[in-house]
């Protein structure tokens, strides 16, 4: 399943379930809070993937891992952020991140940073 038909799935269900909360994703976290200019949508991407490896949120690792590429984080920069955050959330916390990442992007591992 792409990020795209990932996230819409998502989207149509949070949105059946809860409109409101759809409503203000879309209206005020898309629409406001990630166009701000404060930050670059690469940066965002790189803190939100960063809060989802801090917190275990495991599920949205896989449309903001995605997006994070798309808005120019790389592979290697989302594979250091494992390794620095394995000292701030925890061992497990980045070993399932890589887990996640490997699920994602496993097909194109050979993009992927080599052991320095």
């Amino acid at each position: 399943m792409s990020q795209n038909t990932s996230s819409n799935a998502a989207r149509e269900i949070v949105g059946k379930i809860a409109p409101k909360l759809a409503q203000l994703n879309d209206e005020v976290l898309f629409a406001d809070v990630w166009e701000r200019p404060q930050l670059s949508k690469r940066d965002r991407s790189l803190i939100t993937c960063t809060a989802l490896v801090a917190m275990g949120k495991t599920d949205q690792m896989k449309s903001h891992f995605p997006r994070a590429i798309a808005n120019g984080v790389t592979k290697d920069e989302l594979v250091e952020m494992f390794t620095h955050m394995a000292f701030y959330a925890g061992w497990p916390s980045a070993v399932t991140a890589v887990m996640r990442f490997d699920e994602i992007f496993g097909d194109t591992l050979a993009e992927a940073p080599s052991n320095k």
